[in-house]
């Protein structure tokens, strides 16, 4: 009985990393992996539901690279504008553009 739940399981983990490759880095739609899935063997329900759960993934880890970006983004923006403030002889320009734009890139890619 393990070794069909094992075999199991780690039949579902090649669909979902087959499907994962062709969404991430083939550049294929949600329908193009839902075809190819379905070629595979896979009937229409359980492809949809794999590319589903996938884009729901996807998205969470777009939202929370978004939010790191924005983090750091006002990090490095407010750092460097303390420090210009702070008068100590230096303007830090490149910690205050960085920081902006890494922010607005975040705020940019928030989904």
């Amino acid at each position: 009985m393990e070794v069909s739940t094992t075999s199991n399981q780690e039949t579902v983990n090649q669909v979902y990393d087959y499907a994962a490759n062709q969404l991430v880095h083939g550049g294929k739609s949600a329908a193009e992996v839902e075809q190819l899935l379905q070629e595979q063997g896979l009937d229409a329900e359980s492809a949809g539901i794999v590319v589903s759960n996938l884009q729901g993934q996807i998205k969470q880890a777009q939202n929370a690279q978004a939010k790191k970006d924005m983090l750091y983004g006002a990090l490095w923006c407010v750092g460097g504008t303390a420090l210009t403030l702070a008068d100590i002889g230096f303007i830090f320009w490149g910690a205050i553009i960085f920081g902006g734009i890494q922010f607005f890139k975040g705020v940019a890619n928030l989904k």
